[in-house]
This record gives C-alpha cells, sequence and structure tokens, in this order.
C-alpha cells in the first residue's frame, strides 16, 4: 500500500489506538485520466477545533498511562490521522492502522514490529464509517465513533465492531419531530447531505412524519460533494418561493457555508432553521456575517462534559516534542505554523514567503486569539475521551481475566501476546464505567451509547455576534422512554415579533369543520368544509363530522349536539293566543245567542224557527268551538284520539240539526198543499230528535271503530324539518279519517241541496236561504281545507283545521241565527205574529 503525505500525531506504546479526525477544511480529489499515476488529494485549510480534539485524543491516553488502578504496566500509544474530508483517504488510513504497515515501533528487546491495535476512534463522517467499518468488521477489529450517527450504523448484522458515543440519527430524528410537535410546526423543508448521513435522515424523517401525522415536507433537496453554485443557488430559490418557514439543516458545515453564501445573495431572511448536531456548533457558521439569517437557530449538540487538565496539557504543546516532528507530515507542525503565521524550514532550499517568519517553536500558545484553548465547551471531545476510556476500560477487563474463569472457549482467557480484535469487541459490549464528570458509559446491544443531547439556540446580540445557549435537552431513560426538557422562555427567536413563527401548509380545521384533502398534494395542505347540518366536530383538524343523535341536532358553530327545537301549536305563541281568543269568542257569542233565544223564547221569531232545535244547534255549536282547543297544545295520546272524534261528533250533530230544520220546513210547506196533510206527522218532536240522535250515532260509531282499530297517536316527526321536531297527531287510519270528513260532507251537501230546493218558499217562516248560505260557506270552507292541510307544515297543518272549524262555525252561527237576533234586538215591530202573518200573506 502506497504510503500518506498526510499531516498525522503519533506515539509509540504497548498498545496502539488509532484515529481519525477532519483537520482539514478542504480537500481537492485530483482528476483521474487512467494513463498516468494519481496524484495525491490536496488538503489545505487548518480546523482549529478538529485538531483540539485530536490533541484530547492523545491527552485522554496520557492520562490513562500515569493511573495505576487502569491498566498498570501498559503505556498506550496512539496514531492519529487527518482523513482530509475524503472517503478513500480515511479508508486507507483506517487500513493502514488495522495493517500496521504505516509506522514500525518497537515491541520489546528482541522484537522489532508494530505494536499491536487495540481500537480506532472515530471516524466523524458516517459515510467515512460506514465503508471503514464494512471491512474492518470482517476482522472484528473494534472502531468507536464520536460523531458517526447514521442509524444504519446500529445493524449489528453489518457492522458487528461498531460502536460509537454518539446518540444515532434515529434519537435525532425523533428529537427533531419533538421540536416540531412542540411548536406546532407540520411544514418544514429539508436540506441533506447527498451521503448515508443526510440520506438516511431524510429518510427516516419523511417516514416518521407520515407515520405519526406530525407534519409534511415541503421540498427535500440534496447537497452533493461537489458545491455546484447553480445547484444551490436554484437550492435556494425555492427555500424562498416555499411558504415553509421552518428548515431542517441535516448537512455538514461545509454545505452550510455554501448554502448561507446563496442565502446572503438572495437575502432570504424570515426562516427558521433546526440544525443537526454536525453544524449546531460550527464556530465558522457563527460569524457576524450569517447570524442575521441564522440568528434563532435551534440545533441539537452532544452533552457537554468537563476534562479536568486538558487545557494545561493543551499548553504543554511543543512541535520538538512531537516524534513525526522531523517529517513533513507532522501536523503539530501543520497547527503552529497556521495560528503564529510563521513557517519551519525543513530543509537549507526551503525559502520564506513575502511577509512569511521562521517559526521557532518557542512561540507562546497563550498569546495567540484562537479557540484552540476553549474548553468551556467539551462535546466531540468528550465523547472521544469517553471512546478512548471505553477501549482501555475493555483491555483492562480482559486483562482482569482468571485463567479457567474466561468468557472464552474452554474458559479461557485472552493474552496481551496473542490478543485477538474479537476479544477486545466482546469486553467492549460489556464495558460500563463512570468517568470523572459523572457520566456512565455503556453500550446496548446495538453498540449505541446512552443518547442524551442539548438543544441549543443561537442568540445574534446587538453587535450580530452570536451566542450560542443551552435551552434544554432531550434523552432517553428506560423508566420515562424519550423525555423532552424546554425552556420555551429562553429561546430567542430572530422574528420582529419575538415569537415562535407559524409553519403550516394549511391552517388547522378548527371545531365545526372536518379536513377535505387537496388532491395531488401533501396531507398537510387542506382545505376545510363546514360540518353539514346536524354533523358536528369538536376536535381541531377532524377528519370526518359525526351525526347528532336523533332527538339532536349541530348548534349553530357545530361543534357540539344541542336538542332540537320542539314545535307544536302552543297557547304561548301568538299564533295559538289568536285562534284561543277566537275559539273562546264563538263559544262566547253561542252563549249570548242562546241567552237571546232564551230570554225571548217565546216571541214569535224564536217559536216560528223551531226553537228546540235552536236550542241543540247553539249547544252543538258551542262544542263545535270548544274542540278546537283540542288542537292546541303539546299532542297526548288522549288529545289525539279526542280531538277528531270530538270535531267529527260536534259537527254532525250540528248539522243534522241544520238538516232536520231543512227538512222540517219542507214538510211543513209541502203540508200546505191540499192532499198533504199527513206527512207532518212523521216530523214531529220525537221523530226530529230521533233523526238528529240517529245521525249522530252514525258518526259516533265510525269514531269508535277508528279509535279502536288504528288510533290517532302523538308522533315526533324529524323528516320534514330536520333541525326541529314537529309534534303532531297521526292520524292512524287514513280510511278511518276520510269517514269521518266524508260523513260530515255527505251531509252538508244534503242539507246544501235540500235548503237549496227550499229557497223559494216564504222567508217569514222558513230558513232556506240562510241554510243555503250558511252551508255554502260551510262547503267553501272544508274544500279549501283539504290542500291548505294538506301542504301545511308542522304545526300550521292543526292551524289550518283549527280555522277552518273556527270558520265554518262563525260562518254558521252568523248565517242561521244572525238575521234573528237582528230582528230580536233591533227590530222589535217585526218580532210579532201579525207582522210575521202579514208578510206571509204579503208573499203568497
Amino acid at each position: 500500500m502506497k504510503r500518506f503525505h498526510l499531516h498525522g500525531m503519533y506515539k509509540p506504546g504497548d498498545m496502539i489506538l488509532g484515529g481519525l479526525f477532519e483537520v482539514s477544511l478542504f480537500s481537492v480529489i485530483p482528476e483521474l485520466s487512467y494513463t498516468s499515476e494519481p496524484q495525491q488529494p490536496t488538503c489545505y485549510g487548518f480546523d482549529i477545533p478538529a485538531f483540539r480534539q485530536a490533541r484530547t485524543m492523545a491527552f485522554a491516553i496520557e492520562e490513562i498511562n500515569n493511573k495505576t488502578d487502569l491498566l498498570p504496566n501498559i503505556t498506550l500509544g496512539y496514531n492519529l490521522y487527518d482523513n482530509c474530508l475524503i472517503l478513500g483517504v480515511a479508508f486507507r488510513a483506517a487500513f493502514a492502522l488495522a495493517s500496521g504497515i504505516e509506522e514500525d515501533f518497537l515491541m520489546d528487546e528482541n522484537c522489532l514490529g508494530p505494536s499491536p491495535l487495540l481500537g480506532i476512534v472515530g471516524d466523524s463522517f458516517s459515510s467515512h464509517s460506514i465503508a471503514i467499518s464494512n471491512v474492518l468488521s470482517l476482522f472484528r477489529v473494534p472502531m468507536v465513533s464520536y460523531f458517526a450517527t447514521c442509524s444504519c450504523l446500529s445493524d449489528r448484522n453489518k457492522y458487528p465492531s461498531f460502536f460509537r458515543t454518539i446518540p444515532s440519527d434515529s434519537f435525532q430524528v425523533r428529537a427533531i419531530l419533538q421540536i416540531l410537535k412542540r411548536f406546532g410546526w407540520t411544514w418544514v423543508g429539508l436540506l441533506v447531505t447527498d451521503d448515508d448521513y443526510g440520506l438516511n435522515a431524510a429518510r427516516s424523517i419523511i417516514t416518521d412524519l407520515a407515520r405519526s401525522g406530525g407534519g409534511c415536507v415541503a421540498y427535500v433537496e440534496t447537497l452533493n460533494k461537489f458545491h455546484d453554485p447553480v445547484d444551490y443557488r436554484r437550492i435556494v430559490e425555492l427555500m424562498k418561493r416555499s411558504t415553509a418557514r421552518v428548515v431542517i439543516g441535516f448537512t455538514h458545515v461545509d454545505h452550510m457555508l455554501y448554502i448561507m453564501e446563496q442565502v446572503i445573495e438572495q437575502n432570504v431572511t424570515g426562516l427558521q432553521w433546526i440544525a443537526s448536531e454536525a453544524w449546531t456548533s460550527a464556530p465558522v457558521l457563527q460569524s457576524p456575517r450569517f447570524m442575521p439569517y441564522l440568528g434563532g437557530t435551534l440545533g441539537f449538540t452532544i452533552r457537554r462534559g468537563e476534562i479536568a487538565g486538558l487545557r494545561k496539557f493543551l499548553l504543554k504543546l511543543r512541535p520538538d516534542h512531537d516524534p513525526s516532528y522531523n517529517q513533513g507530515k507532522s501536523m503539530v507542525r501543520q497547527f503552529w505554523e497556521n495560528v503564529f503565521h510563521c513557517k519551519f524550514l525543513r530543509s537549507p532550499q526551503d525559502k520564506l514567503n513575502a511577509g512569511e517568519r521562521v517559526c521557532t517553536g518557542k512561540e507562546d500558545l497563550e498569546s495567540i486569539a484562537s479557540n484552540y484553548l476553549d474548553v468551556a465547551d467539551l462535546r466531540a471531545e468528550y465523547n472521544i475521551y469517553k471512546a478512548v476510556y471505553a477501549l482501555a476500560h475493555a483491555l483492562n477487563d480482559m486483562l482482569q481475566c482468571v485463567p479457567g474463569k474466561g468468557p472464552f472457549t474452554g474458559q479461557s482467557c485472552a493474552s496481551l501476546d496473542k490478543m485477538a480484535p474479537w476479544q477486545v469487541v466482546h469486553y467492549l459490549t460489556k464495558v460500563n464505567f463512570t468517568t470523572g464528570f459523572g457520566d456512565s458509559v455503556s453500550f446496548d446491544e446495538n453498540g449505541d451509547a446512552t443518547p442524551i443531547y442539548d438543544i441549543m439556540n443561537w442568540v445574534q446580540l446587538p453587535n450580530r455576534t452570536a451566542k450560542v445557549q443551552t435551552v434544554g435537552d432531550i434523552k432517553k431513560s428506560a423508566s420515562a422512554g424519550e423525555e423532552l426538557i424546554l425552556n420555551e422562555e429562553r429561546i430567542y427567536w430572530n422574528f420582529p415579533s419575538k415569537k415562535p413563527p407559524r409553519s403550516v401548509c394549511s391552517e388547522s380545521c378548527p371545531p365545526g369543520t372536518r379536513v377535505s384533502r387537496k388532491k395531488g398534494e401533501p396531507v398537510c395542505c387542506f382545505d376545510c368544509i363546514p360540518c353539514a347540518e346536524g354533523e358536528i366536530s369538536n376536535e381541531t383538524d377532524s377528519m370526518e363530522c359525526s351525526r347528532c343523535p336523533g332527538d339532536f341536532w349541530s348548534n349553530p358553530q357545530r361543534v357540539r349536539c344541542v336538542p332540537k327545537g320542539v314545535e307544536f301549536l302552543s297557547y304561548q305563541e301568538p299564533l295559538g293566543i289568536s285562534l284561543t281568543t277566537a275559539s273562546f269568542l264563538g263559544v262566547l257569542a253561542c252563549s249570548l245567542v242562546l241567552g237571546i233565544f232564551t230570554h225571548h223564547r217565546s216571541t214569535p221569531v224564536v217559536r216560528a224557527n223551531n226553537s228546540e232545535l235552536s236550542f241543540l244547534l247553539l249547544l252543538s255549536l258551542k262544542c263545535c268551538f270548544l274542540c278546537s282547543l283540542l288542537f292546541i297544545g303539546r299532542p297526548r295520546l288522549w288529545t289525539c284520539q279526542l280531538r277528531h272524534a270530538a270535531f267529527g261528533i260536534s259537527f254532525v250533530l250540528c248539522i243534522s240539526c241544520i238538516l232536520v230544520k231543512t227538512m222540517v220546513v219542507l214538510a211543513v210547506f209541502g203540508a200546505s198543499k191540499p192532499g198533504a196533510e199527513g206527512s207532518l206527522k212523521w216530523f214531529g218532536s220525537g221523530q226530529q230528535r230521533g233523526t238528529v240522535l240517529a245521525l249522530t250515532s252514525i258518526q259516533g260509531a265510525i269514531c269508535t271503530a277508528w279509535l279502536l282499530s288504528a288510533s290517532p297517536a302523538p308522533h315526533k316527526n324529524t323528516v320534514y324539518q330536520s333541525d326541529r321536531i314537529i309534534y303532531e297527531c297521526v292520524v292512524g287510519s287514513v280510511f278511518g279519517f276520510a269517514a269521518l270528513l266524508g260523513y260530515i260532507g255527505a251531509l252538508a251537501l244534503l242539507s246544501f241541496l235540500l235548503a237549496f230546493m227550499a229557497r223559494n218558499l216564504p222567508d217569514n217562516f222558513n230558513e232556506a236561504k240562510f241554510i243555503t248560505f250558511s252551508m255554502l260557506i260551510f262547503c267553501a270552507v272544508w274544500v279549501a281545507f283539504v290542500p291548505a292541510y294538506i301542504s301545511s307544515p308542522g304545526k300550521y297543518a292543526d292551524a289550518v283545521e283549527i280555522f277552518a272549524i273556527l270558520a265554518s262555525s262563525f260562518g254558521l252561527l252568523g248565517a242561521l241565527f244572525g238575521p234573528k237576533c237582528y230582528i230580536i234586538l233591533l227590530r222589535p215591530e217585526q218580532n210579532t205574529k201579525k207582522a210575521i202573518m202579514g208578510r206571509v200573506k204579503t208573499n203568497t
């Protein structure tokens, strides 16, 4: 394998720990011509925080070497490489570490050769870790990553020797979903890197959002590693057009830098960013240039820890103390030249550029303006620290094995000189220790550490500088599951309102409406359709409206069912009061007429008009007026049964009296003809009463048969008007009701015909003309009643029937008794036998 020309750090030891770090900021991959030997990749830029991470690993190894209770008599060494942000470089570095062909260390006095590899700490990229672990897992070489979060790495079938001290992306995705749910953000944009880290996260976010129904993704854009400006410009234009105000960035720092350049160029403001752990703590993005756009960002970071003595160790760094100092690939020399802006002259041929000075290696690290010594916010460093200690504890547990009680074949133990990588993996799965910061470190069955994230918020200060503050955390525990703790009052919102933004495709449908999906659009985009009458929804974003039970109806807001309004002709409403008043006026009029006839019963007018039948007629009319009251009020069984029977019998009694009077008038004047004197014997008082009784009894028999066979009954009508209950009386038997009305109509028609035949008789002693007129009124009212009754809804049908009863009753009362009362009260001179007889003679 070809040797590297990359920067690194190493230290010899009995056991070697490998490390992979992204110290370079940028890289250029040479084009492959396939006609000549490919050139080495070019790495440029220097990431000081990444170098501090590498130095943290060196510090952890030195701290372990100084301990007497952990790996006594064993000296750990390290070999650390810059992965140059390139998968091929990281892969070759890892393979060199595993094979031991890069550097040779003296193991003991008798044998030269590389020291055995205990494990590799790294890589920080998920894609790198996947590729490297795919190969190293074949040999069960343990690999403990401090920053690779892809959930795919939890597959123990594919990556049996992979471990990590950072939570997997599946936990981070669930944490993001909880944040979205907390603030009601259901419409989000998603930017991901075109690698395993971003693509797996995008797949998880889209799937989990769809499964939970908690929101939709407005757009998903992948950021490729070539950083094409045209593509980035298109993506930012899409972000600008979209109605999604929340953007999730599951990207690396370099991708965000290119995106933000376009955001600034197009001045895209008003976005709420949610950062993945890859760039939440990136100082390069927290510059005054970016903060007007990235202020208010919510992001996830690794749990912060404290590492005692780290700053002191960082200050001890000297280029001449590094074993690789005399080699061109020294990472320490590169760091020194970067922070002190000087250059080491490696050979006499080396020349200084204009403005450069020679590095002495004695420069003071405390005098530099750099974040190299910033140990106040150790996150990735703390994960590296735990990874190194996890490997050390695994080796220590392996060396503590008692022969005959070991976990391997024949209860054997592993030995240092014959140690196999898979044996270290075995002990690594059982590691359980507590750091000096108080955190417990162990791995689950998937090689994942106990997940916990701090939630960070980027605060834009007045001078546009950034302050990153912790506003909560999310962790997983055996008892409470995933628990989100968020201090919303501390969150800085980069909006004029200083409140969380609204990011929805469609506003929530309030109670009283239902969701109607828009065809061809995500489920978060919908219309709100008001519930139909009789249906309600009492929840926000209800998918369907519920129909109210039979006796209930929706209120105007369609949010709850209320008892339906009850409708019947009531004594309390104006219509009921008017009809009741008219009924009592009719009864009073009948009583007045009856009183007048009683008082003047001996006068010729009363005596000449068959006073007995007149009194009976007045009594029946009074019953007609009173029976109308049975149609007012809430229908009951007894009122439904009685109303039609009383109405039918009262009117038959009334019309029977009129019919008999008409027949008597015809008989009297017919008897005045020669030879017809004997016909009067059939119209005596007894026969008259008998005829009236017989005709009325027939109606009584009809009513009795009707009530016994199919009695009228109260009924709740909910069909005619859906929003109210109409209380009405159903006739039970239509035939019975038709028979009752038909019998009344037959008698009325017969009376009308007889009266019409007698209309030319002397008008002093007969009432034929008045009876004819009264029957004409009666028939006209009841003929008009039928269509009006059928077409009238609810209580108005009862009102029509009452009106017909009252109108016909008043018509009969006025037509039959009005002229007589007029003569009795106003023309008493005509109420004499002489006057009546005189008129008869005159007329004859």
